[in-house]
């Protein structure tokens, strides 16, 4: 299994927080980009770690950057997600003339929670990530994702998207509630009991929220079938038997629950695993005569720490290896003394991941 290949021109890292998945897509961008194959690794993490690791600017957040290294043949470039600026390129781009793209910029509802909405984070990822794959300008594109449920959140995304172009209540929203002057019509047609429902209304949640939001939906009624095409468009991307998933855990048998729910997850919904990588699993260390200790359990001496580190890590690798499949890769990348912080260290990294991928592939031949 070639990861870094043309043959998958997407690559996706899953998995939880704090296990090394924002450093480990940085090692493989680099590793890719030195193949001779111009690189994106993109991500839409909160925390943007992405930036630290490859050395680039805020300035990521407005278009790809490229990273400054030295290559032969391809290039390697970084891209930050920012909701709203996504959010607004999108409204500059498929607006259908010049009012309807202002209608919705002036918006005050579109403009306080464009970036801050539930769910818009993920769907702008969908969005962003349907325009680099459409460009076509990259020969394999990395995204790194968040902790595991907002990953959820990205795989699910389009999918409720189309459910809510479909539903009852975009139909509802898009009905024409208010008049000319701003009033509800229903409450004009009902008389004093309309009006009294529409004090109601005003001192519950307020009229003036209620118009910018029945403004905003039916603003963006031109938009709504593009919406459509996109969602389905980044859907089957993700489902492509040429997208892999790479899912990185942390050692230790409390990390296997995670990890097998999260490769069912993917495996159930048709998305196609790649390996799975246990990251920063602790030496097993060896030596000979006794070892030192302190003869109290609650008082470890350092090496028996390490060792007990060691063999707990092992015996976690060894137990998820037996709830796997048999061609199912999973490999095991050692503790390194410091977190790679640099390109030199990230492609170093890089090559760990290629060179275990070599090995796991040679052993399941000679077994089979």
């Amino acid at each position: 299994m070639d990861l870094i290949s043309d043959r998958h021109p997407l690559l996706v890292v899953v998995g939880s927080g704090g296990v090394g998945k924002t450093t480990l897509a940085a090692a493989l961008g680099v590793l890719s980009a030195r193949s001779g194959r111009d690189t994106l690794v993109m991500t839409f993490d909160p925390s943007l770690r992405l930036k630290d690791a490859l050395g680039v600017g805020e300035e990521a957040r407005e278009h790809e950057i490229r990273v400054p290294l030295e290559l032969p043949g391809g290039s390697l470039y970084a891209s930050l997600l920012d909701a709203g600026r996504t959010f607004d390129r999108l409204v500059e781009r498929y607006a259908p003339d010049e009012r309807a793209r202002r209608r919705i910029l002036d918006n005050r509802f579109y403009r306080h929670l464009s970036g801050a909405l539930g769910g818009v984070l993920e769907y702008m990822a969908v969005e962003r990530l349907f325009e680099v794959a459409a460009e076509g300008r990259f020969g394999q594109i990395i995204l790194d994702t968040p902790p595991t449920r907002q990953a959820l959140d990205f795989l699910e995304a389009p999918a409720r998207i189309l459910g809510f172009l479909d539903s009852g209540a975009l139909r509802v929203a898009l009905k024409d509630w208010f008049d000319e002057d701003g009033r509800l019509r229903a409450g004009s047609r009902w008389g004093p009991l309309g009006r009294r429902a529409e004090r109601f209304l005003d001192d519950v949640v307020g009229l003036e929220l209620l118009r910018d939001m029945a403004e905003f939906f039916q603003a963006f009624g031109p938009l709504y079938e593009g919406f459509r095409e996109r969602a389905v468009a980044v859907e089957a991307l993700l489902r492509s038997p040429k997208t892999r998933f790479v899912l990185v855990s942390g050692p230790g048998e409390e990390r296997i629950p995670d990890t097998l729910f999260f490769a069912r997850r993917l495996e159930q919904a048709g998305y196609h695993l790649g390996p799975i990588i246990v990251n920063r699993v602790h030496p097993r260390f060896q030596m000979d005569g006794a070892a030192p200790t302190t003869g109290d359990p609650l008082r470890p001496t350092g090496w028996e720490l390490l060792a007990w580190l060691g063999e707990r890590d092992q015996k976690g690798l060894v137990d998820l290896a037996a709830l796997l499949e048999r061609d199912q890769p999973l490999l095991d990348l050692p503790l390194l003394p410091a977190e790679p912080t640099d390109l030199a260290s990230l492609e170093a990294l890089g090559k760990t991941v290629e060179g275990r991928l070599a090995e796991w592939a040679a052993y399941v031949s000679r077994s089979s």
